[in-house]
C-alpha cells in the first residue's frame, strides 16, 4: 500500500516537475525571440519567476522522497548505532518541523492575498500562484515520511541509501 502511494506521488512528481521545466523552457525561448525581435512581453518576468518556485518547491519534495537532499552520511555512519539513529531522530523531527511551519506560514499568506491578481495578468489570482507554498511544503513532509523507512533501515544498518561508497568498511574501527 505505501509502496504503491510511494511510486504513485513519484510518477506524478516526476511528470510535474517535467512539465514546468518545458514550460519554463518555451516561455524563456518566446521571450527571448520577442526581445531579439523588439518587443518584450510583459508577464514573461512575473510568471517565469512562478514557474521557477514552483519547480523548486515540487522539486524538493520529490528530491526528499528518494533522500537526494544533503545529508551527512559520511558522519551520521561513524557514529554508534544508538547516537546514530537519535541523530535521525532529530534531523527528521527538524526537517519536518520546519515544513509544517513552512506550510503554516504558506496557507497564512495565501489568506493575506486575498482576492489580489497578478500585476501583468490580472485574471490570475495570486493565491492560485502562491499556493505552492503549503502544497510544496505539505507534499516535502509527505515525501519526507513516505521515505523514511528504507533511510532508518539503511541507517540502522551502518548503509547509505543513495551512496553505496560511504558504506564504513567492517574494519574501520567507528563503523557499526
Amino acid at each position: 500500500m505505501l509502496l504503491r502511494l510511494r511510486n504513485a506521488i513519484d510518477h506524478c512528481l516526476q511528470w510535474v516537475v517535467i512539465g514546468l521545466m518545458i514550460g519554463l523552457t518555451i516561455m524563456v525561448i518566446v521571450a527571448v525571440f520577442y526581445r531579439k525581435f523588439g518587443a518584450s512581453l510583459s508577464w514573461y518576468d512575473e510568471v517565469a519567476s512562478i514557474v521557477l518556485a514552483w519547480i523548486t518547491y515540487y522539486g524538493a519534495a520529490l528530491a526528499a522522497l528518494h533522500r537526494q537532499h544533503l545529508g551527512f552520511d559520511t558522519v551520521l555512519l561513524n557514529l554508534p548505532l544508538r547516537i546514530r539513529l537519535a541523530m535521525l531522530i532529530v534531523a527528521e523531527i527538524t526537517v519536518i518541523g520546519f515544513f509544517a511551519l513552512l506550510a503554516w506560514a504558506g496557507w497564512r499568506v495565501l489568506q493575506v492575498v486575498g482576492d489580489e491578481n497578478l500585476i501583468s495578468l490580472p485574471w490570475v489570482p495570486v493565491m492560485v500562484t502562491q499556493s505552492v507554498i503549503p502544497i510544496g511544503a505539505t507534499l516535502f513532509i509527505i515525501c519526507e515520511l513516505l521515505s523514511l523507512p528504507d533511510y532508518w533501515r539503511s541507517v540502522r544498518a551502518g548503509r547509505s541509501l543513495e551512496h553505496p561508497e560511504l558504506d564504513p568498511s567492517p574494519t574501520t574501527p567507528l563503523g557499526n
